[in-house]
């Protein structure tokens, strides 16, 4: 029971780090190999601020805010670029937040990670238990899914898919394509703060090796699998992939063997990727196309 309750913790945690994306790539067309930064940002500032006796809700709402005001910076100069250039510059800034995390060992303790991460106390709440956790990220990724619903089926959502459809369509009906895309991004950023805040109070110990690439491949890997620009996909490819892969983590399998898990899961989780993107590249459930969309 504790397996499938803790199997549900995080595929609830990696919901809301896949919608995240899922605005960015999958209905304005920004493909975002940095959004791990965003991750844990949000896990470092909730960590080092509960850890210094802050109260739960007020470390939330600061490290949603430095994820966005994050993504904010990075958006301005980045979102003037275009295609691959946009996506170097922010796997750039990923690896130079990590990095930032592994170095300044002053405030984040470096390689050493931030052990003892308190469970949140919410509303004089604390949720210490799976069931309780599991109650507390089913709410926010309920919460999510919802927010940004509302954003996607709004005028400004319908402007979001027109941009990634055809940008110079966009901008000769007057619409700023550059602002649009920065409220994207910095939304993006924010919800994928909240991932990484309930993901390290959850694990209760982070370190800089836990927002690597890799994180960004699999969450890319989740929205891809699921059906990017859909509602439902980044919710069914994450359920399908974390319950993979942790399921894996609790393999009895000799000692010999086990220290090729890590490498061939990798390996599995990048030809996953590049299989999707040629022969099914819609996902498992695919998008309903609308016309009209900058109306």
């Amino acid at each position: 029971m504790d397996l499938f309750l803790h199997l549900s913790v995080m595929s609830l945690i990696y919901i809301i780090f896949a919608l995240s994306l899922n605005l960015e790539i999958g209905y304005t067309g920004l493909f975002n190999f940095g959004h791990v930064a965003f991750f844990g940002i949000g896990a470092y500032t909730s960590a080092l601020l509960t850890l210094h006796h802050f109260p739960f809700e007020i470390s939330l709402l600061v490290a949603l805010f430095l994820s966005g005001i994050s993504g904010f910076l990075l958006s301005l100069p980045s979102l003037r670029l275009r295609g691959d250039f946009f996506g170097i510059a922010t796997l750039g800034f990923g690896e130079i937040i990590r990095m930032v995390f592994q170095n300044e060992v002053w405030l984040t303790k470096g390689p050493m990670g931030l052990p003892g991460i308190p469970k949140p106390k919410l509303l004089s709440v604390r949720f210490a238990t799976l069931p309780q956790y599991l109650l507390l990220t089913l709410g926010f990724a309920i919460l999510t899914f919802l927010i940004l619903r509302g954003i996607i089926r709004s005028p400004f959502g319908r402007v979001l898919k027109g941009i990634r459809e055809d940008e110079i369509a966009a901008e000769a009906l007057g619409k700023n394509v550059y602002r649009f895309r920065i409220k994207s991004f910095v939304v993006g950023s924010i919800f994928a703060g909240l991932a990484g805040v309930l993901w390290g109070h959850y694990t209760t110990f982070i370190s800089p090796n836990d927002f690597t690439i890799i994180e960004t491949v699999l969450v890319l890997l989740i929205v891809v699998l699921g059906g990017k620009g859909t509602e439902w996909g980044p919710i069914l490819g994450a359920i399908l992939l974390i319950f993979f892969q942790e399921s894996l983590r609790f393999l009895r399998l000799p000692p010999e063997y086990s220290r090729y898990l890590a490498p061939l899961q990798q390996m599995i989780f990048g030809a996953l990727l590049i299989l999707m993107m040629l022969f099914r590249p819609e996902g498992l459930i695919k998008e309903r196309r609308e016309h009209g969309c900058l109306s």
